[in-house]
């Protein structure tokens, strides 16, 4: 990766601004900067608050103009009326949920949101609930008759999307990725301890009170979610800015020996570490805030490479074509060998031991789907 441009500059300079409660330790954006590219990056990851709340912190003299600052506004107002609606809906599931009984942890999203400054300016998804085996079932009979659209059901890891009222509610039995068979095996012992020791915290929502997983258990499940869509070909740096909200929000909550243990145990702590790295050259991150950060040299390197394939992908592949998916099954299926084998051969050179491991259980699954197909 080589330097970056004026303009991809003045998006860090203004996310990083927009991200901490001390403003951006780098600079102020170039004056020369094109406000509509910088949009345009910011729209691509997600984080179009974010940068938003970084133009807000601009002294008069360095704001641009007003007809450059619109199309972040407006958004921003979109944003804050999506999110209102999204957590009255949410306090309404959790209400209906609890009711019957069943006990279900609001995962990701809405529940990361508390950490940021100002929670109605990230952007929103879907609503993901975790539940137990017995959870999951029941929720799902107790929804289905309300939703107006159900996505195919992926039984091997318990998850099914459900469309409720215009949102896409997303039920996990389990929270396993399909890339890392080790870490499949640590998600499900930090479920247990959310489920059966009791590991959650409480977010008081419109007089309801929505379950969340607590700081240590959170913090592995937020790093997941960021491996699992690296790995499987779109990540954005909205994902990267929660996990590293969470980390700062929650640093002295979290058991740093708990922590290196299940990384350890995971075979993650070289991913975890180089975007450490990401999160203090890029985002602005206070190194000392974050477990097991080092200094050396080849994890900045690999930073930069993780950036690189961040900005060429953006948030869940948004610059990517993906009107292939609407074509026939072997189209479909070379396309995705092909685009995967691409984005390994790039992951390779920064974590060379999983990549080779998520791309021979990617052809494995491949085959095993043909063969349901014949």
């Amino acid at each position: 990766m080589g330097k970056l441009d004026i303009n991809t500059e003045a998006f860090f300079s203004l996310l990083r601004a927009g991200l901490w409660e001390s403003g951006d330790k780098a600079g102020m954006p170039d004056a020369g900067a094109d406000y509509s590219e910088v949009f345009r990056i910011a729209k691509e990851q997600s984080v179009v608050g974010l940068v938003a709340a970084g133009l807000e912190s601009l002294p008069s003299g360095n704001s641009p103009s007003k007809a450059a600052v619109l199309p972040f506004m407006g958004t921003v107002l979109q944003l804050e009326r999506r999110n209102l609606a999204m957590n009255a809906f949410i306090a309404t599931l959790a209400a209906k949920l609890k009711d019957a009984g069943i006990v279900s942890v609001l995962v990701k999203g809405q529940g990361v949101a508390r950490c940021y400054r100002r929670p109605l300016w990230r952007s929103c998804g879907d609503v993901d609930l975790l539940l137990d085996a017995d959870g999951y079932r029941r929720a799902f009979d107790l929804l289905r008759p309300a939703a107006s659209s159900v996505d195919d059901e992926d039984d091997s890891r318990l998850h099914v999307a459900l469309t409720i009222d215009s949102w896409v509610v997303e039920l996990h039995g389990t929270l396993h990725t399909r890339q890392l068979i080790r870490l499949n095996g640590l998600l499900d012992k930090v479920q247990c301890e959310v489920f059966d020791g009791g590991k959650m915290r409480i977010w008081e929502q419109e007089g309801e009170k929505v379950l969340l997983p607590a700081p240590d258990e959170d913090v592995v499940f937020v790093f997941a979610h960021i491996l699992q869509h690296y790995y499987g070909g779109g990540i954005g740096l909205r994902q990267v800015c929660d996990w590293s909200r969470l980390i700062y929000t929650f640093g002295k909550d979290i058991d740093s020996a708990v922590l290196e243990n299940r990384l350890r145990e995971a075979g993650i702590m070289t991913e975890w570490k180089a975007f450490a790295a990401l999160a203090a050259d890029f985002l602005g991150m206070d190194s000392a805030a974050i477990p097991f950060y080092s200094a050396e040299k080849k994890w900045s390197r690999k930073a930069r490479r993780i950036i690189s394939y961040i900005l060429e992908t953006g948030n869940f592949g948004y610059n990517r074509d993906n009107s292939f998916r609407r074509k026939s099954f072997l189209v479909r299926s070379v396309v995705s060998f092909w685009r995967y084998t691409v984005d390994s051969a790039g992951h390779l050179l920064v974590f060379p031991r999983n990549t080779i491991s998520v791309w021979f259980r990617m052809v494995w699954n491949g085959i095993r789907t043909i063969r349901l197909f014949q």
